[in-house]
């Protein structure tokens, strides 16, 4: 069996994470979506969160799981078995921060990463921007799954009155 962790932090999933899910998933067996936890960042989203919205918003690929961690993606993907790591790339900068943290991946474990390069229709998105175009009442329906929408619009406006 063939399969590959794809990790993010996915705060929220958008419309181009899903499209480099969808593509892994037709290379491999299984693809585990990895919530990456970084204790030291507030998200907008939970973890667990993160965990339900990919879920449904990947429930029509059988071969796709959801998961979370928090440490060396390596050593997960070594848990899990799988010597893959699916990464998109959206551009220059991108590359030049994966490649280094695809080397030493390999170094550190013989995990190897592969690129997916993203649909020109999403290579500008990012959730960041999501978040700061939705937070300033710009329209982002088009770029989030409809299970996100919603979700994302409530929690901006919790923050907002906070």
């Amino acid at each position: 069996m063939t399969g590959a962790v794809c990790p993010g932090s996915f705060d929220p999933v958008t419309k181009g994470h899903l499209d480099v899910i969808t593509r892994a998933a037709a290379q491999f067996d299984e693809v585990i979506v990895t919530v990456m936890i970084n204790k030291s960042k507030r998200g907008l989203f939970s973890v667990d969160e993160r965990i339900a919205m990919i879920g449904e918003a990947t429930a029509h690929l059988e071969n796709v799981r959801i998961s979370s961690w928090h440490g060396l993606l390596v050593d997960y993907a070594k848990q899990e078995g799988y010597t893959a790591i699916v990464k998109g790339l959206r551009g220059a900068n991108d590359f030049d921060y994966e490649l280094q943290m695809a080397q030493m991946n390999q170094k550190l474990s013989g995990v190897d990463t592969l690129f997916i390069p993203a649909n020109p229709r999403w290579s500008f998105l990012s959730s960041s921007l999501v978040k700061e175009v939705a937070t300033f009442g710009g329209d982002v329906e088009d770029m989030v799954p409809d299970c996100v929408y919603s979700r994302l619009l409530t929690r901006i406006a919790e923050r907002k009155a906070e």
